[in-house]
């Protein structure tokens, strides 16, 4: 595979940092293809401005319609271009970052802002509904699978489902179903590493082991089975369907429950 791992840490001695360099050796060692994207050693800019786009634009900046226009004329910023060169090249992408306030850090949000734009990777045309976009399990990176490595200061019982935190996946959910589903990739459950501010020894090995054999399974591992678009669990509007998850409301609605086997 080609991968491409973006990595959101300030600090080359952290936890982050650490687990990150276990995960290269594991995939380089299996002979797969890794691109870092090391975003705080890169000074990337997470600001989206009109320089992202091209000089000269005096007129109000519509984000959207101006970085579509830019990728058409090929006059986006050079720094936007080489990420999204990585992006075209990559199998899997690996999104490492600390869970800070509940989300990612703003340099790892304004990578997604300034590299997934409109026309890349997502609001690309469907040819079956003319009129409506690609996106929801199709999108401008479908064929793609994306896999989110989260490290976490508190302990795991507050992520469950009545955890005061919320369930991980439910705090992921922008990333998870907004951003990997919406445009067409296939999230993969994240890895999760618990109590990064009191780790002992023991607790690094099994975390390091833990993260390199999720990585071993990375491209044959089941997807979060979110439902599609356009796979008829929703309507016009785009909301669920009376007789579709009955049982259920909030993000857990949007999951699939598969039937067990045997």
């Amino acid at each position: 595979m080609n991968i491409l791992w973006v990595l959101a840490h300030p600090d080359s001695r952290s936890l982050t940092a650490a687990l990150h360099r276990e995960g290269i050796a594991e995939l380089t060692a299996a002979g797969h293809h890794v691109e870092v994207s090391d975003l705080y050693a890169m000074k990337w800019n997470p600001v989206v401005d009109a320089g992202d786009y091209g000089s000269g634009r005096d007129e109000r900046l519509l984000v959207g319609p101006a970085s579509r226009q830019a990728l058409e004329d090929g006059t986006l910023s050079p720094d936007i271009r080489a990420e999204q060169d990585k992006l075209d090249r990559a199998d899997l992408v690996v999104l490492q970052f600390p869970l800070w306030w509940f989300g990612m850090p703003a340099i790892l949000k304004g990578w997604v802002d300034r590299v997934f734009i409109k026309g890349y990777a997502y609001s690309l045309p469907d040819p079956e509904r003319p009129g409506r976009s690609l996106r929801y399990g199709t999108g401008g990176l479908a064929g793609k699978r994306a896999l989110a490595v989260v490290t976490v200061g508190g302990a795991p019982e507050g992520y469950e489902p009545r955890g005061i935190d919320g369930a991980l996946e439910h705090l992921l959910f922008p990333l998870l179903h907004g951003t990997f589903f919406y445009t067409g990739m296939a999230p993969l459950p994240p890895v999760a590493i618990y109590n990064a501010n009191h780790m002992s020894d023991q607790d690094y090995k099994a975390a390091a082991a833990e993260l390199r054999a999720r990585l071993r399974d990375a491209d044959k591992a089941e997807p979060i089975p979110y439902r599609t678009q356009n796979g008829g669990d929703y309507d016009n509007r785009m909301i669920l369907r009376p007789d579709v998850a009955t049982d259920r409301t909030g993000l857990d609605a949007h999951v699939q429950v598969r039937s067990p086997v045997g």
